[in-house]
């Protein structure tokens, strides 16, 4: 892995180096242009000055003149050669520029280098014509002209490692700099991380603060970080104060924590009893109620243990040092008075909740099977119910002429009376509220229907799809777990393969209609566990 100061070097260094070669570039293209509208100026005017000046001298056969005028257009040192060629192609005059740069005569055999520019020659001579002067053109002869590109070669050449060397320098120069500059930077930087991985890797009283000797930005980073160093330094003390303090009073704590760890245990155990179900629709949400409700009772329990460890550690180095007061034992006695009822409390609590998840998520469970008049058997939960009911103000009737008898599960059938009894008086009825529960058994068609009606205060709109979800419940907190309609819903639906239905209205109250035969399916087996599948 490369360093930030490396990266930043390199970036740096490309994008200075990709500036200068695209304003190189540029200066070059423009050179290049340059140069070649010069050569095509020189080309063009030696042409033009040929085609004017060697014509006459070629039809008066004046070879001194024609080599006179050759010399003279091969002055400049792009010209290497020129030969002259009469009306028949033979060669009249010819000059080159050899190795050392002079003119000599051209032989018909040596070959020019350079780029060829052949121009044909005309002759225009006066003739007089019925009164009127008139020019006759006649071709005479041409010349080629031989130019050479190698000082425009040259000189992009020359101009090219200019830049190449201008770049480098300048590249060599900005780094330099840039290395000074991030110097400023890093140093404090590598100073700051040693330092950090120092404090990672030993205690904190071994490593030394750093030197505030700086007044710039890097400066305060360092007093801050000094800064943190010493918390740190006190927060491991504490840590340390008070690991100690946990260990002396982690025996008294330890029943506590295996009751949690217990109950932990027993709700992973119902949740892989849940997994094994293959009738299971609804196991995201239903660990989520479990966990949601375990989690109140168990870190209460864990609280209240970390508590009475502290103060039995506190009371423990009190009564070591001899200075023990009175106060001080009738506050350990208290606290440890209230922190036993409060793990007790939510021991109890949790383990009651473990068990009700437990009995939702097993499998059918088995029963006892028999007959059982329905009116009698409904009277009969109701007077195990009257503790409950005597509290209150409702009054709980019965409404069952015909003689009612059902083949089934009466334990089952029990429990559902019971769940949808408490559940209207915890939440149909308000305390000190007034009210009346009706219960309507009639059989027709071969099913029983059982009607359970309350005028209490209704269900809102938005919850009557959710009654008989697992663990929901309006009283979260004040005793609800959301398991009673869930439970009576598994029953009708399993045990004795009916329905049920809500009919709700806010303000009038809410009835719940169960329909199923009066003799239960043989493979009804008792399934109060599993949770509804809509």
């Amino acid at each position: 892995m490369h360093s930030i100061r490396f990266r930043l070097s390199v970036l740096y260094i490309v994008v200075v180096t990709l500036i200068l070669a695209i304003s190189g570039i540029y200066s070059q293209y423009q050179l290049s242009k340059e140069l070649e509208m010069r050569f095509d100026q020189l080309r063009h005017g030696v042409v033009t000055r040929l085609q004017i000046s060697l014509p006459s001298a070629l039809w008066d056969l004046d070879e001194a003149k024609v080599n006179s005028i050759i010399e003279a257009e091969m002055l400049p040192p792009e010209v290497r050669g020129i030969r002259v060629f009469d009306s028949a192609v033979s060669l009249f005059a010819g000059k080159v520029r050899d190795e050392q740069g002079k003119i000599a005569s051209a032989r018909p055999d040596f070959k020019i280098d350079g780029l060829p520019y052949e121009s044909s020659l005309y002759f225009r001579s006066n003739v007089e014509r019925s009164g009127d002067d008139a020019q006759q053109r006649a071709l005479v002869g041409k010349a080629v002209v031989y130019f050479s590109r190698e000082k425009i070669d040259a000189a992009l050449t020359a101009e090219l490692v200019r830049k190449i060397i201008e770049v480098v320098v300048v590249d060599c120069v900005l780094l330099f700099a840039l290395i000074l500059s991030l110097r400023l930077v890093f140093d404090p930087l590598s100073r700051l991380r040693d330092a950090l991985f120092d404090l990672a890797r030993h205690d904190s009283d071994e490593v030394e603060e750093l030197r505030e000797e700086r007044r710039d930005e890097f400066g305060e980073v360092i007093r801050g970080f000094n800064s943190i160093q010493r918390k740190v330094k006190s927060v491991i003390e504490r840590r340390r104060q008070a690991e100690e303090e946990a260990r002396a009073a982690e025996e008294d704590a330890r029943q506590a924590t295996r009751k949690a760890e217990k109950a932990l245990a027993e709700l992973k155990e119902a949740q892989e009893s849940l997994l094994q179900s293959e009738k299971l629709a609804s196991l995201g949400g239903l660990v989520a109620g479990v966990a949601h409700e375990i989690n109140t009772p168990v870190g209460v329990t864990l609280t209240s243990a970390s508590v009475l460890k502290q103060a039995s550690e506190q009371i423990r180095s009190v009564m070591s040092s001899g200075q023990v007061k009175k106060s001080e034992i009738n506050a350990y006695i208290d606290t440890a008075d209230e922190s036993a009822r409060l793990i007790m409390t939510n021991a109890d609590r949790a383990a009651h909740l473990i068990q009700s998840f437990k009995q939702i998520a097993a499998d059918q469970t088995s029963e006892i099977r028999r007959r059982f008049d329905l009116k009698q058997y409904i009277e009969e939960v109701i007077t195990s119910l009257h503790p409950k009911i005597k509290h209150t103000h409702v009054t709980v009737r019965i409404h069952c002429d015909q003689q009612i008898e059902i083949d089934g599960y009466p334990g089952a059938f029990a429990q559902v009376i019971t769940n949808l009894t408490i559940n209207a008086l915890t939440h149909a009825f308000q305390a000190e509220q007034e009210g009346h529960i009706d219960i309507r058994a009639e059989e027709s068609n071969d099913w029983v229907e059982v009607s359970f009606e309350d005028d209490g205060v209704g269900i809102p709109p938005e919850f009557q799809a959710k009654i008989f979800d697992p663990f929901f419940t309006t009283r979260r907190g004040q005793g609800g777990t959301g398991l009673g309609l869930n439970i009576v819903y598994n029953i009708i639906t399993k045990q004795f393969g009916g329905t049920v239905h809500t009919r709700s209205e806010v303000g009038k109250g809410t009835c719940f209609i169960l329909r199923f035969p009066p003799v239960a399916p043989e493979s009804g087996v008792p399934s109060v566990g599993l949770p509804r599948v809509d």
